[in-house]
């Protein structure tokens, strides 16, 4: 192992080319290379093999990524593969977008001693695009058919992880979702210079080659009730995600021009697809040649201050409560952001909207830190008498999701729902208080992580195997 691994002490951390700020803010194409074969099988090399291997134990899905960097160290690639995708069902998708530095990367051991981190993400970027690139990633093959069926509300990470996982083991899978394509989040939400479609289509495709069936266009409560589905199915998922944004009302909140994040970049994303996107195409929700403010701290607001850098706007702003170093986004994008040239206006916080009938300015207060709060973060407090203006065009409203109202949409107000409005589950076996339905991911745990979408969608699709034996099993009893 010694002539392959440990080699942190001789050789450098070191990413994949990341493209120059001047070419990448022209596209939306993703800003890192790709890693060739020699500078994948080196960095891999790096890693310290550790007896306790930290960046495991702080990747949600437990991936064994001591293990498939060795393996790639070794130059085989394939088994490489194999060992990534037997606990991840995306991670080509996890090597784009996960946060690694505040995962695995942000806990390997090499890290804290000084070293640079082995750079997780990158390999398993690499891995996986060169095990579609062989060849190697193949359609579900069921052996045994079972007659029982699944169905899953939700083509977002965790519905697709469930899907996948339960297919795997004979169900029968429809998929249901409201969306003209699949994938959530990962189609609309996050941005092509980030995670490019394609990437995202070819799953999909391969679970549809795979025998599971998608019903795009389709709305729960419009185009069948929850207990219309429950007859049609042994057993429900619920795997919508959270879509309804947080609102901040302020004075003005009503002008023209003010957006949340997911219409802004639901729109974009859209326009790239190819699609007909009225309100992009008259300027309105679109950045071009506009003074941008977008409000908030998080992942989703550095998409959108990125993508209207990529649009063309006059000038971009972020506005954010704390200072840099309690920004809950990752700290790569934040990085990334300034240096594609975005000003970003730490502690402080909009007070008003001002203009006629369509925003022109932001009255901001400027923000103190004060003690620690529950969280453990320090407390944002105003500066009375502190407030200055912000010329804006567009504002974009980047302050989290929240659930929607399923009880009420999907006509099935016996679905109990915590304080919060996500759906209530057992602890243990993911199932809800309606007999037979489960939920998973950010509608049980609220607005989170992808990585933790897809362990979510796992962990049902084994309590939903574990129901439908049981199930057959008294059914055989009665036999």
């Amino acid at each position: 192992m010694t002539d392959k691994m440990l080699k942190f002490v001789k050789i450098g951390q070191q990413t994949p080319p990341k493209r120059g700020v001047d070419n990448r803010k022209d596209d939306f194409n993703e800003i890192y290379d790709e890693f060739i074969t020699q500078k994948a099988q080196e960095q891999s090399s790096r890693c310290s093999q550790c007896g306790v291997p930290f960046c495991q134990v702080h990747c949600p899905l437990s991936n064994n990524i001591p293990d498939w960097l060795k393996l790639t160290a070794e130059g085989r690639l394939k088994e490489a593969y194999e060992l990534s995708q037997s606990t991840n069902n995306m991670p080509e998708v996890c090597g784009r977008i996960c946060p690694q530095d505040r995962l695995c990367e942000g806990n390997c051991v090499i890290e804290q001693s000084g070293h640079g981190t082995v750079t997780i993400g990158s390999v398993e970027k690499y891995i996986t695009d060169s095990a579609w690139e062989n060849g190697w990633v193949k359609p579900i093959s069921v052996k045994h058919e079972k007659d029982q069926s699944v169905g899953i509300i939700g083509a977002g990470p965790a519905g697709l992880a469930a899907a996948e996982q339960l297919r795997k083991n004979g169900y029968q899978i429809t998929v249901y979702d409201r969306y003209d394509r699949a994938g959530g989040l990962l189609i609309y939400g996050i941005p092509n210079f980030k995670l490019e479609k394609h990437v995202v289509e070819r799953r999909t495709k391969l679970l549809k080659d795979g025998g599971i069936k998608f019903e795009q266009n389709f709305e729960v409560g419009k185009d069948a009730t929850l207990e219309q589905l429950r007859k049609r199915h042994d057993a429900i998922l619920i795997a919508t995600g959270v879509y309804k944004p947080r609102e901040i009302n302020l004075p003005g909140n009503d002008l023209d021009n003010i957006f949340p994040a997911m219409e802004f970049l639901t729109a974009s994303n859209k326009k790239g697809l190819g699609d007909k996107v009225d309100l992009f195409d008259k300027g309105i929700l679109n950045a071009e040649g506009k003074d941008v403010v977008v409000i908030g701290g998080g992942d989703t607001a550095m998409d959108c201050v990125r993508t209207s850098v990529r649009q063309k706007a006059n000038s971009v702003k972020c506005l954010y409560r704390r200072d840099k170093d309690n920004m809950p986004g990752s700290a790569r994008e934040v990085a990334n952001a300034e240096e594609e040239g975005v000003e970003f206006v730490w502690l402080s916080s909009p007070k008003e909207f001002k203009g006629k009938n369509k925003i022109e300015k932001l009255i901001v207060d400027q923000i103190q830190l004060g003690d620690p709060d529950d969280s453990g973060r320090r407390r944002p407090e105003i500066k009375q008498g502190s407030e200055f203006e912000i010329k804006a065009d567009m504002v974009i409203k980047a302050l989290g999701f929240d659930p929607e109202n399923l009880p009420l949409l999907f006509e099935a107000q016996e679905l109990q729902v915590t304080k919060w409005g996500t759906i209530k589950t057992d602890f243990d076996t993911m199932e809800t208080n309606i007999k037979g339905v489960f939920a998973a991911g950010d509608i049980v745990r609220g607005a989170s992580l992808v990585v933790w979408a897809i362990k979510d969608g796992r962990d049902a699709a084994l309590s939903i195997k574990s129901y439908l034996e049981n199930i057959e099993l008294k059914k055989s009893k009665v036999a």
